[in-house]
């Protein structure tokens, strides 16, 4: 049996509808401090500090093994390290 359902909404209708708060503010909030941080050339708001722990190797192996901890944790499943065997 296959059931479809079309909902009409906006994303905001769908946030209200789920009682999700309106993060709207802070989020214009936030972009306007980065911008005036950014224009106004403080330190650590160039491009390439603001970027790099996404684009760092070291950084992106721990994040995959954090994923890999987390989904193994969700599944229920546990690894059993050498010396544990013994």
């Amino acid at each position: 049996m296959k059931i479809n359902v079309e909902i009409e909404a906006t994303p905001q209708e769908l946030r209200n509808f789920f009682g999700l708060p309106n993060l709207e503010p802070l989020q214009h909030e936030m972009l306007e401090m980065i911008r005036k941080n950014m224009s106004s050339g403080m330190e650590g708001f160039d491009p390439l500090t603001v970027m790099r722990p996404f684009l760092l190797p070291d950084q992106t192996q721990s994040l995959q093994a954090l994923q890999k901890a987390f989904w193994q944790a969700m599944m229920g499943q546990t690894t059993i390290t050498k010396d544990a065997d013994k």
